[in-house]
């Protein structure tokens, strides 16, 4: 199995949840041998006002999970696929060849923690559903998801991210008609067309980039993108990402 973790923020049933999740295995996926989705509900101690992990209990939690991965491997029952924190609580996540071991995987785990207050449980899941609908990120969060992932990276070298700067943005559609239909909403929008890309061999999609100035600040930068990704789709299009040059105090 594939190990490739990413860690993203998102509601579920109205409170803000940190989920962490293998994005590495939705390519092995549909998986020829577990079936079966096992969960762990464990009732935190000092979670923050968010209902979120907290510093004070970070490093036992951390334990915990490590255990219920070892008894899981010892008993070779599934595999460990993420977790979801909300509400004071952190839900562990298997996917299982089996699941009447389960039960013994999870008391075995949880003994040496008898001061915590849990919930366990298993059922059939062969499509895979709390993976793909619960944990994986849909194409909002991933957008998120990697704008963050290049804020961080500006950061890291010295840029405020609060300084506007040009902004370059790509994004590709089915057609002349509906790209020409989408440059005319975002030059409305101040935007100026950088270069206008024909189909190729391997894509036969038509792409366009576009700038404008405008700060990469984590909550501009998302609110900026998912306005180019609801315009995209507008226009039958999908948006492709953007990138920007450093810029320091």
């Amino acid at each position: 199995m594939q190990e490739y973790w990413e860690l993203y923020m998102k509601p579920i049933d109205g409170n803000i949840a940190s989920v962490l999740v293998n994005a590495g295995i939705s390519m092995e996926l549909p998986s020829e041998d577990k079936f079966y989705v096992g969960f762990i509900k464990l009732t935190m101690k000092t979670p923050n006002d968010k209902g979120l992990i907290s510093a004070d209990e970070e490093a036992q939690l951390s334990f915990i999970e490590d255990k219920i991965e070892m008894e899981s491997l010892r008993y070779r029952i599934g595999s460990y696929v993420g977790r979801i924190v909300s509400d004071g609580v952190m839900t562990f996540i298997y996917y299982l060849k089996h699941d009447f071991e389960w039960p013994d995987v999870v008391q075995a785990a949880m003994k040496e923690f008898g001061d915590y207050t849990y919930e366990y449980g298993s059922r059939t899941d062969g499509d895979w559903e709390i993976y793909h609908k619960l944990l994986f990120p849909t194409a909002i969060e991933w957008q998120i998801i990697q704008n963050h992932k290049v804020c961080d990276h500006l950061k890291s070298q010295g840029d405020s991210l609060h300084l506007p700067r040009a902004i370059e943005h790509k994004g590709y559609f089915p057609s002349s008609e509906l790209r020409a239909e989408f440059m005319s909403q975002i030059e409305a929008e101040g935007f100026k067309i950088k270069n206008v890309m024909e189909a190729a061999e391997n894509n036969p999609m038509l792409g366009l980039s576009f700038y404008r100035q405008d700060k990469p600040f984590y909550y501009d930068i998302d609110t900026l993108t998912l306005r180019l990704i609801d315009l995209c789709i507008r226009y039958e299009g999908s948006y492709d990402g953007w990138e920007t040059s450093i810029v320091k105090m």
